[in-house]
């Protein structure tokens, strides 16, 4: 896995990145009306930026705390730290617009430095802006420069690649303590070099930092065998304006609410994470992907809905609708022939993968699934970090591509699917609407939905259109507005319906304990 910087105006590494076979693009015209190319993106030295609004005197006082060669002010600092990845973001920096690109970009390499420059920030009313991967896709990394109508004095991108050691390994326990700056791939080098995984990988894996998945409550393709981030973050260290938090000292405990979860979900605006204490596992002895075809999405969630009630549970387990399914987005170069039904993936990790397969087997077979072996599994596998290059090529052909998610109980699951689904196509008119369900629990399960449509003359406008009116039909079928994306500046009205007014003033509160003069990630999560 590369440790370059991705893309700035896309996804990942440009080596990667590729055009779509002409059959892919007549297919986009004759079924979406697409009649791309889109407008290439302009240079990087094109990319227009605010002016500096950061004084001398404050630059020289970051530079005292960081180092002067950790203070970064050049253009392409700028605008590789100005967005995260939603297509409204890349739409916006390939048409050259990085207005609200951070003044200065500062790397501190310890949390003594942190503590010190988040000080300093609050004092000369700084706005920070904590920056990991820069993965996100909710608007998480775009500041409000006016402050709640007082402007900040500038904005500083608090970028933590420095910090990015694997600072301890308690074998005994199987708990080790990483730095939040640590990219995934690097993370799981250096646990392996100790027997041990996290077993965490979204589909942001290659790029995305530990720091980055505690702040957004990430959650991994193989969630159902090992869990959620935040289940795994025994401890952690925060950095605020007004001290420093230590949290998690057991495996548990009663002694009070469990303040980790102020940050865990926080997306930088209560306090920078500096140190996370992980529970980790050994490195599977085998692992084994298949697939199985379903009739109907109604009988394959039922199918999943038996394993994640009553077992066993694959370490994977996902299940794509019979548009997912028939567009087959795991193989991008054979698009339109997955075939029809409803396509599962179940993947099983272990000492005992033969057993846990037979056990799973039963019951998708019970249910009616039709066993396909382990080719659609080993494509899955092959494809599963892909998708974000696909996005990138469609919008180069002159498509609008985006994602959500959502989440609810598994007896609100029609419901939502439906409510979803009639929302993107009122919003949009004909799109290519596609779903999976990408994460199961006991009592629900997750929904992620990809979007494919014609852009029109203003794409951004056209997505953000589409975005309201699927966030006012998530509340209404009684949904989560995020099961593993977050919040940002995207979904926050949305998360203050669904928190309530009490919640919401609950959270202010917090914030202005932490964060007396709201320099932390403004805009972002707090209504």
């Amino acid at each position: 896995m590369s440790a370059e910087p991705m893309l700035w105006s896309g996804w990942g590494d440009p080596a990667l990145a590729r055009e779509l076979p002409e059959p892919v693009r007549e297919l986009l015209r004759d079924l979406l009306g697409v009649r791309g190319p889109a407008v290439p993106a302009v240079p990087l030295e094109s990319v227009r930026l605010p002016e500096t609004a950061l004084d001398g005197r404050v630059l020289e006082s970051l530079a005292g705390i960081a180092g002067a060669g950790h203070v970064l002010t050049s253009h392409e600092a700028r605008v590789r730290h100005a967005r995260g990845k939603s297509t409204p973001d890349l739409l916006r920096m390939r048409a050259g617009d990085a207005l609200d690109a951070p003044d200065a970009v500062v790397l501190p390499g310890s949390h003594a430095e942190v503590a010190a420059l988040l000080e300093l920030c609050s004092r000369e009313r700084v706005a920070v802006v904590p920056f990991g991967g820069g993965t996100s896709v909710v608007g998480g990394l775009t500041p409000d420069r006016s402050g709640a109508g007082a402007a900040f004095a500038g904005v500083v991108a608090l970028d933590l690649s420095r910090m990015n050691r694997l600072v301890g390994f308690d074998a005994e326990s199987r708990v080790a303590e990483l730095e939040p700056g640590l990219r995934a791939p690097e993370a799981e080098r250096l646990l392996a070099a100790h027997g041990m995984t996290l077993g965490h990988f979204p589909q942001s894996f290659e790029y995305a930092t530990l720091g980055g998945f505690a702040a957004a409550r990430s959650s991994g393709q193989a969630s159902a065998g090992y869990g959620r981030f935040d289940d795994m973050v025994v401890g952690l260290t925060a950095a605020t304006p007004t001290g420093t938090l230590e949290l998690g000292r057991a495996p548990r405990s009663a002694a009070g609410p469990d303040l980790r979860h102020l940050l865990l979900g926080s997306e930088g605006a209560l306090g920078v994470i500096t140190s996370l204490r992980l529970r980790v596992r050994p490195v599977p002895a085998e692992k084994v992907y298949e697939g199985w075809r379903f009739p109907t999405f109604r009988e394959g969630a039922a199918a999943l809905r038996a394993l994640a009630q009553d077992g066993p549970l694959p370490t994977v387990l996902r299940l794509s609708d019979e548009t997912e399914t028939m567009v087959g987005l795991a193989r991008p170069d054979a698009l339109g022939g997955g075939g029809a039904g409803c396509l599962v993936i179940a993947g099983y990790e272990g000492a005992s993968v033969a057993a846990a397969r037979a056990g799973a087997g039963e019951v998708l077979a019970r249910h009616g699934g039709e066993p396909l072996g382990e080719d659609p599994g080993r494509a899955w596998e092959r494809g599963r970090f892909s998708a974000p290059y696909l996005r990138d090529s469609l919008l180069a052909a002159g498509a609008t591509v985006e994602t959500l998610e959502t989440a609810c109980f598994w007896s609100g699951l029609p419901r939502l699917y439906d409510a979803v689904r009639l929302a993107l196509l009122g919003a949009l008119g004909s799109p290519l609407v596609m779903c999976h369900v990408s994460h199961v629990y006991e009592t629900g399960a997750s929904l992620y939905f990809t979007v494919v449509t014609a852009q029109d003359g203003d794409p951004v406008e056209q997505w953000a259109k589409a975005k309201r009116a699927t966030l006012e039909a998530i509340a209404g079928a009684g949904g989560t507005v995020s099961h593993h994306h977050g919040v940002g500046r995207d979904h926050r009205e949305a998360y203050a319906q669904e928190l309530g007014p009490v919640g919401v003033e609950a959270l202010r509160a917090v914030k202005a304990r932490l964060d007396p003069r709201g320099v932390l990630n403004p805009g972002a999560l707090i209504p």
